[in-house]
């Protein structure tokens, strides 16, 4: 038995496919989803998508969003997001490298809030790559 998992952005479609198995980042911790979930809809945090295929697992960087789960069909509708395959690893590098710059220099509060949301950006980037196969 499969989910069919269906990743979108604004702009595209990052995934539409049958899978095994996911694990999900949301605001309240990761959740597992197997066929035959409980329906759900749940806000997704910046973080890793797992993608089980078989014995393959994959990995989508999410940006922020929600999901919905249901007759073993999930939806995620994301700010934006990226394949864990598809970064480059030494740009991702770097964008933590900045951002992590740019959070010892921010000044007041909105400043210190964007930086640390960049940082769990880069950082979400540079963990999709690294868990990747």
């Amino acid at each position: 038995m499969t989910l069919n998992l269906c990743v979108l952005t604004p702009n595209r479609i990052v995934w539409n496919s049958e899978v095994k198995e996911i694990i999900l980042s949301t605001n309240s911790g990761q959740i597992g989803v197997l066929p035959n979930h409980a329906p759900i809809a749940t806000a997704v945090d910046i973080g890793i998508l797992r993608i089980r295929l078989n014995d393959q697992w994959l990995t989508i960087a999410l940006m922020g969003g929600f999901a919905r789960i249901g007759n073993n069909e999930i939806t995620v509708l994301v700010n934006d997001a990226e394949k864990g395959n598809d970064i480059d690893p030494q740009e991702a590098q770097q964008t933590l490298e900045i951002a992590e710059a740019n959070l010892s220099r921010a000044e007041g509060k909105r400043q210190t809030i964007e930086a640390n949301l960049a940082l769990r950006r880069a950082r979400t980037r540079v963990e999709a790559i690294n868990s990747r196969n």
